[in-house]
Order: structure tokens, then C-alpha cells, then sequence
């Protein structure tokens, strides 16, 4: 049974399909020539196609789960034709990232009765993540949601100002203080305004500091205790956003940040500008967190809720 069905508008589709464009061409030369001359998945095809999955930066041990995956398919079908193998991969690719992903995967909305909702972000500098934070309330504004800013990111002045810009940009309210000041404090501040304002969605940006793992864990283990005096059970959200384009770097981002704090939902960015997209398929199945948001483009709109049937989709097309 295929995964596939047509979800997407059309322009949104469009924008997907440009955006993992780099990683789609590279994958499917690097298959093509794996593959010339042969006309049947047998060892020699899955041998090279397990050079060809880990070379694309979807990582070791999920390339060999898709390989099981693939080699069961061969055994209960008989005969496999090389030429049925790009459908092979994504339905195999979609049922593993379906053993994480579920739920709404189309529309900016908070499935949850929890106001204010409460989304803290997490990541390195340079990854995206102030960038991501204002399309995020952008596109849940749009959405009819009432978002409050949190510029709780204290260590550098540039991370305060360019939250500020966006939230003048998409016109929300931002609570912030002077750089050098308790991120804990500024997250205190922003709850409390925004419950004051009756909002819907509270986002946090946080520091993006990995140097130090023990004071990163100590940092968000503050942040979340003192949030919790004005919201009991914030944040309910913890994202953590890496930078698709780093490839097997974002994995070691994911491990560093997911052993400091409890890290709920992926954004994983420029993917534009990469033929490493399949390091989105990777880091989903060897976290078990699902990916919430993928970056495809610069524009405000080009920051879409990850849906793994179209994905999958696009990067196979």
C-alpha cells in the first residue's frame, strides 16, 4: 500500500520541491550510477545503495534499517526490477518516519486546550533559530493565534535586536531586557505579560551555547523552573532547531542538546541551499523526535510544517 496521496496546495508543493531540488538531483545521480546496467534489486544493488543513503547524510544505522526494510520486500515480492525501486524507497522511507511522525502535518495550529501555549527554542548560533522563531509567529498569527516574543537569548545583543525586528516585522508584542541580563528573569517577564494578554502562544528563544554542556543543562533546567511559577506545566514545547545543511554535524547538535535538556519537536533549516536533505530522515529515526518544521526558502513563507508523506515525495520525485 503506497503512503502517497496529494495534501499539499500547489504552491506549497512547489516551494518543497524547489527547496529539496539539490538533494533530489544529487540522490538520484548517485543511484543512477549505482545501479547502471542492472536490471534486479539483488545484494550487489542494496550493497550500493546503502553507499548511496549514507553518502546523502541520512546516517548509518537508519540507512541500514531501510536496507532490512528493502531486503524484506525483495524476499516476500520474489523479483524486484531496479526500475520499481525508487517507489520501494519511499514507501519504506515514509512507513519509518510514520513510526514518528503523527497528528496535523499541514497547518500552523496548537493541538492543545494549554493557554498560553508555551514553545521554547532551542539551538546553536547560526542555525536559524531567531530566523525560525518569527516565521513561527508569523505563520501562527496568520493562523488567528495570539503569540507573545521572548528574547531570553541574554548573551548576545545582535540575538535580542533581531528578535526585536521580527516582532515588529510580523507586529507581536517581545518582552526584553538589556543584554547580560537572566534569561530566566526575561522568560518570567514573558509569561507573565503574555498571560496578562490573554495569548495563545508564548515563543522563547533561547542561548545557543554548546561549549558548556553542564551549564547549558543548568541554564534551561533554570528556565523551565522559574517559568513554572506563572504557568505550571511550561514550557509544553521544546524545539530544537538545527541547520540541514551541516549534514552529520546537525546529528551531534541533536545528541548534545537532546542529553541537556528534553527536546520534544525538530525545525530543521536550509535545506535550500544543501543536497544533505536526507539528514532530516535520519535524525527523526534515530531520536524518535519527530521533525515539526522544515526550512525550504529565505521568504516568511518558506518555513512549512513538516509533512513526511510529502517529503519523502519530493526528495524521491
Amino acid at each position: 500500500m503506497s503512503f502517497f496521496k496529494k495534501i499539499f496546495s500547489k504552491e506549497k508543493k512547489e516551494t518543497l520541491d524547489k527547496g529539496l531540488e539539490k538533494s533530489n538531483s544529487t540522490f538520484f545521480n548517485k543511484l543512477s550510477k549505482a545501479i547502471a546496467g542492472k536490471t534486479k534489486v539483488d545484494d550487489d544493488v542494496l550493497d550500493h545503495l546503502e553507499e548511496v543513503l549514507i553518502s546523502s547524510d541520512v546516517g548509518v544505522d537508519t540507512t541500514l534499517k531501510i536496507i532490512d526494510r528493502i531486503e524484506a520486500r525483495v524476499l516476500k515480492d520474489k523479483y524486484l526490477g531496479t526500475e520499481e525501486l525508487n517507489v520501494i524507497l519511499r514507501d519504506e522511507i515514509a512507513g519509518l518516519l510514520s513510526e514518528t511522525h503523527f497528528g496535523n502535518e499541514e497547518e500552523f495550529t496548537i493541538l492543545t486546550n494549554k493557554k498560553p501555549y508555551v514553545l521554547m527554542v532551542v539551538g546553536v548560533n547560526g542555525v536559524g533559530k531567531t530566523t525560525t522563531i518569527g516565521k513561527l509567529a508569523s505563520q501562527f498569527k496568520k493562523n488567528g493565534l495570539k503569540v507573545v516574543l521572548g528574547a531570553a537569548d541574554t548573551f548576545r545583543a545582535a540575538a535580542i535586536d533581531q528578535l526585536q525586528v521580527w516582532a515588529e516585522r510580523t507586529n507581536v508584542p517581545i518582552v526584553r531586557q538589556e543584554m547580560g541580563s537572566d534569561p530566566a528573569s526575561v522568560c518570567f517577564d514573558t509569561l507573565t505579560s503574555a498571560v496578562s494578554q490573554d495569548a495563545d502562544v508564548v515563543i522563547i528563544d533561547t542561548a545557543g551555547r554548546l561549549h558548556n554542556k553542564v551549564n547549558l543543562m543548568n541554564e534551561l533546567t533554570k528556565i523551565k523552573r522559574v517559568m513554572q511559577k506563572v504557568v505550571e506545566d511550561a514550557p509544553h514545547e521544546v524545539l530544537l532547531v538545527i541547520d540541514g545543511s551541516t549534514g552529520q554535524n546537525a546529528f551531534e547538535q541533536a545528541k548534545q542538546f537532546t542529553l541537556a535538556t528534553e527536546v520534544t519537536s525538530l525545525a530543521v533549516t536550509k535545506l535550500d541551499g544543501t543536497a544533505k536533505g536526507g539528514v532530516v530522515i535520519g535524525i527523526s529515526d534515530q531520536f524518535q523526535i519527530p521533525v515539526k518544521y522544515i526550512g525550504v526558502g529565505e521568504g516568511i513563507d518558506d518555513l512549512q510544517v513538516f509533512n513526511k508523506v510529502e517529503f519523502v515525495d519530493s526528495f524521491f520525485k
